[in-house]
């Protein structure tokens, strides 16, 4: 399979958008990334005293961002909460293998949780990859101590695979990391069956 695109969609949901990260919206994000809960769920930092500080500068940002504009072994978005306007996180597909037709798959929101936005960015992301770009697999990893972002996860569709034991030191203990994976036929299975849609939230029940 050919190398990706260096064009990043915009995908649009009921609850989010995806959308090309922009040179304002790396100053949203390097806020965003003060969430104590971002530094240490995508275990970016190893204790509590590192959540309080900045790993990265503004501009140490805006140009991992604007580098990985042209990458072509990785997609990333700004995730937009429709509700109110602001960016909420980032999505990545990253780390793809053409010859494996396989690609994996991260995604942060800071102080945007509970309300349904990463399951929709999820869907999205996931969507994107096996309707439009034509991959086989998607895989991902979340940590043992995460266990609200596995049930987004599970949700969608992905499917625990394995564990990587004691792959993370946190705060003097050992964390395990969880390696999720969705193919292609999943998603269609989900699709075809009536799950939501890629995009699309399910309706509320009546009352």
């Amino acid at each position: 399979m050919p190398a990706l695109p260096t064009d990043t969609p915009t995908l649009t949901g009921d609850l989010v958008e995806l959308r090309p990260v922009t040179a304002p919206d790396v100053v949203r994000l390097h806020a965003l990334m003060r969430d104590p809960e971002v530094g240490r769920l995508t275990g970016s930092v190893h204790d509590d005293a590192e959540t309080t500080g900045d790993p990265w500068t503004v501009e140490q940002l805006q140009e991992v961002y604007a580098r990985w504009a042209d990458d072509t072994d990785r997609v990333v978005w700004a995730v937009v909460d429709l509700g109110t306007g602001q960016v909420a996180g980032e999505a990545v597909l990253l780390d793809h293998d053409p010859d494996n037709a396989s690609i994996g798959f991260r995604i942060w929101l800071g102080g945007a949780r509970d309300r349904g936005l990463g399951t929709e960015a999820t869907r999205l992301a996931v969507g994107h990859a096996f309707d439009v770009l034509g991959l086989h697999r998607v895989e991902l990893e979340v940590y043992a101590f995460n266990p609200r972002a596995r049930r987004v996860y599970e949700k969608v569709g992905f499917v625990l695979e394995g564990t990587k034991r004691e792959a993370l030191r946190y705060a003097d203990r050992w964390v395990d990391c969880h390696v999720m994976g969705m193919l292609a036929q999943d998603w269609r299975r989900r699709r075809d069956r009536g799950s939501p849609a890629p995009g699309t939230t399910p309706p509320r029940p009546a009352r």
